[in-house]
C-alpha cells in the first residue's frame, strides 16, 4: 500500500495502474542532453531511469483524494480493453486497477469527482469500462470534470486521428451521454478547496489542479512534466507537447508556484513516490521526493 499524504485535512493516496520502463531519453525529449542525467544520477537511478534498458521509468497512476465531503480521483489512467494500436503500452490492457482501488478502500460507487488534467489516453481511460459490449461510466455517481478547451479540441477531428484516435469516443463521450460530465472554462472551483488552473501547451486545454486546505497547498501537475529532469531543464518539452512555448510557460508557472507556495507537487508520471517539493536554486529549481 502506498503512503498517505496529508494536505490539511485532505488525505491523498496514489493508486498505480502500471509502472515500468517507458520511452528512451532521446525520444521523449527532443533536446536531450545525456550530461543532465549524469549530473542527477542519484535522483534518477534506479527509481526513475532503468540504466540497463536505457529507458525512463514511467508510472501511470491516479491520485485519490479524501476530503471532508468527497472522494475525488485526479486522472484515471489508461483503462482496460481500450483499442490503442498506436500506443502499444496501453493497447487492450487487462490490469487489476479496480482491485487496487478497492485495496485503498474505494469502490467505484463512492467516487464523487473524476478530474482529468487532459484527455490523452493514459489520463482518462478508466473514465469508462466495457460492460456487455458497451462503454459505460466506471464511476456511476461521479461528476467527470475536464476543461472546455480540451473538450472542444478532442471532440473535433483531432480525436479521430493519430495516437489519440478513439479516446474521446470510448472514454469521454459515454460520460457526456450519461449526463455526468462537468465541462469548465478557465479557472474553476471543484469540490473542497480544488481549483482548475489552465496550463495549455502539452495539450490545448491541459489544466493543473490546485488544492488548498488548512493553509497547506498541493499541485497536481498532469503532463506539464514527465520526468524529474525537467525540474532542472524546464525548457525541455516532451515529444508529445503540442505547443512548445505554451508548454514551457506552463511548466515555469508550475515550478514558480510550487516553490512560492511550498506546495507538494503530485505528478502524473514520475516514479519513486511520484510526489515531491520544488525549491528555488539560484536561477533555477531543485526537487526532492516526499
Amino acid at each position: 500500500m502506498t503512503a498517505v499524504h496529508a494536505i490539511g485535512n485532505v488525505a491523498i493516496r496514489q493508486v498505480i495502474e502500471m509502472r515500468g520502463p517507458g520511452f528512451t531519453p532521446d525520444f521523449l525529449f527532443p533536446n536531450w542532453d545525456p550530461s543532465v542525467l549524469e549530473t542527477h544520477r542519484a535522483l534518477m537511478i534506479p527509481d526513475c531511469f532503468d540504466e540497463a534498458d536505457g529507458r525512463f521509468i514511467a508510472s501511470i497512476h491516479t491520485w485519490v483524494l479524501k476530503t471532508r465531503h468527497h472522494t475525488i480521483l485526479i486522472d484515471s489512467c489508461a483503462g482496460n480493453d481500450k483499442d490503442r494500436p498506436m500506443l502499444p503500452r496501453f493497447h487492450q490492457l487487462n490490469l487489476p486497477f479496480l482491485d487496487r482501488l478497492a485495496e485503498a478502500g474505494i469502490s467505484p460507487e463512492q467516487v464523487d469527482y473524476v478530474c482529468c488534467t487532459h484527455l490523452h489516453a493514459d489520463h482518462c481511460g478508466w473514465n469508462t469500462r466495457l460492460l456487455n459490449g458497451r462503454w459505460v461510466p466506471t464511476f456511476p455517481n461521479a461528476k467527470y470534470v475536464f476543461s472546455k478547451a480540451e473538450y472542444d479540441h478532442w471532440s473535433g477531428p483531432a480525436g479521430k486521428e493519430g495516437f489519440s484516435a478513439g479516446v474521446f469516443e470510448d472514454s469521454v463521450l459515454p460520460v457526456i451521454q450519461s449526463g455526468q460530465a462537468e465541462i469548465v472554462d478557465g479557472e474553476a472551483a471543484i469540490g473542497d478547496g480544488l481549483t482548475f488552473h489552465p496550463t495549455p501547451g502539452h495539450s490545448p486545454g491541459h489544466v493543473a489542479v490546485q488544492l488548498s486546505d488548512q493553509g497547506q497547498k498541493a499541485l497536481f501537475s498532469g503532463d506539464i512534466m514527465h520526468q524529474p529532469l525537467q525540474i532542472y531543464r524546464p525548457d525541455w518539452n516532451s515529444a508529445f507537447c503540442e505547443h512548445g512555448e505554451r508548454a514551457r510557460a506552463s511548466r515555469r508557472w508550475l515550478l514558480e508556484q510550487a516553490a512560492e507556495d511550498r506546495a507538494t507537487v503530485f505528478t502524473a508520471h514520475f516514479a519513486n513516490t511520484s510526489a515531491g517539493r520544488v525549491t528555488r536554486s539560484g536561477d533555477g529549481f531543485d526537487w526532492r521526493f516526499v
